[in-house]
């Protein structure tokens, strides 16, 4: 049963009334005979696995008709009539800013959303993310370095973790902030779960902002339900080059606030709340190592767009094999990124 159904039930009768009601009383609601028959016959089995799990340490469960349900929450149109969670489910009332972008970021991408998560956290917003690769990982984890907090909503059972790769930061937000899921334990990952997941990322945020994001992705449906829920959209814009910039420019097209500091959602979100901190205007990026002249040179040539190393040799005079050495310690220290099709990128 979705959650607009379940929603729409709810408008009649409370869930023990509904148990109780006959099957064409329950046909009249519009419930499918699938629906009908888990409801006249439940999976016991499954409802004790269930409450076992919350029985466990630090598990929660969280009924729509719950006082402590999140107010943002029931505002969307389809909230989840459940709430899982994991870890301090306190949380989910604070002021939250959701950061989301592409699984394959560059790593300009993966440093602006640690950046961001690690400065925002300071002002005193929690950071909610969707624990998926790239921008979400860099998100929680740039929230975690600053000992903020922040929230993962999954697409999965809170008792799996996807992608596997992500069960230690799953455990580090478990202790350091809370996972949160409409999907009983026991669920695996499935496509369409996690659209269905990014509803209440953008639901639980009084701000969404959108890293890095193709035309075509799921950041940018997750923006647009943002936008359609009535919340602050923010986008970093990008080169015209980068196909992984087209997606948060379209968006700022459209009206998302151009952000290039924390500042500008400081300022944004003013009437909204008020941050603990003023000193994070600029994310904080990573002290320069000295460069050497031809270092300097070399890093004066290169573009915050893809700048081939023929462009390289033309304007610098330098030969291939002295351009080759000075990108990797560039690379090294973080002043650039390989992009595809042997160019690179400035990001600091």
């Amino acid at each position: 049963m979705g959650s607009k159904t379940f929603l729409k039930c709810l408008d009649y009768y409370t869930p023990e009334q509904l148990f109780s009601e006959s099957r064409e009383t329950l046909l009249q609601l519009g419930l499918r005979d699938k629906s009908i028959d888990a409801i006249k016959k439940p999976d016991w089995q499954t409802v004790e696995q269930d409450l076992a799990w919350l029985e466990q340490p630090d598990n929660h469960i969280l009924l729509f008709s719950d006082t402590d349900y999140p107010t943002q929450l029931k505002e969307i149109p389809d909230p989840p009539p459940i709430l899982f969670a994991r870890g301090d489910i306190d949380l989910i009332h604070f002021p939250q800013i959701a950061i989301v972008g592409s699984r394959n970021p560059s790593s300009s991408g993966i440093q602006i959303a640690t950046d961001f998560a690690h400065s925002l956290s300071t002002a005193g917003f929690t950071i909610t993310s969707g624990l998926a690769l790239g921008i979400d990982a860099a998100s929680h984890r740039g929230a975690l370095s600053a000992h903020g907090k922040t929230i993962a909503v999954t697409g999965t059972g809170l008792d799996r973790v996807y992608p596997a790769t992500h069960k230690l930061l799953a455990t580090e937000i478990v202790n350091n902030g809370v996972l949160i899921s409409e999907f009983p334990p026991g669920t695996n990952a499935k496509a369409n779960h996690f659209p269905r997941r990014n509803r209440i990322i953008s639901g639980l945020c009084v701000g969404l902002l959108v890293v890095e994001a193709a035309k075509q992705s799921g950041s940018l449906i997750t923006a647009r339900m943002a936008l359609e829920q009535n919340r602050e959209v923010f986008a970093i814009p990008g080169s015209i080059y980068n196909p992984l910039a087209r997606g948060c420019n379209s968006l700022i097209r459209e009206g998302a606030k151009l952000v290039e500091t924390t500042q500008d959602i400081l300022e944004e979100l003013a009437h909204l709340f008020q941050p603990s901190t003023t000193q994070a205007s600029t994310p904080q990026i990573s002290t320069q190592t000295s460069l050497d002249p031809e270092q300097q040179k070399l890093l004066n040539y290169i573009q915050y767009s893809p700048t081939s190393i023929d462009q390289l040799v033309t304007e610098t005079g330098f030969s291939v094999e002295n351009i080759a050495s000075h990108l990797l310690m560039l690379e090294i220290q973080g002043y650039i990124s390989p992009m595809n099709g042997g160019s690179f990128t400035r990001i600091k």
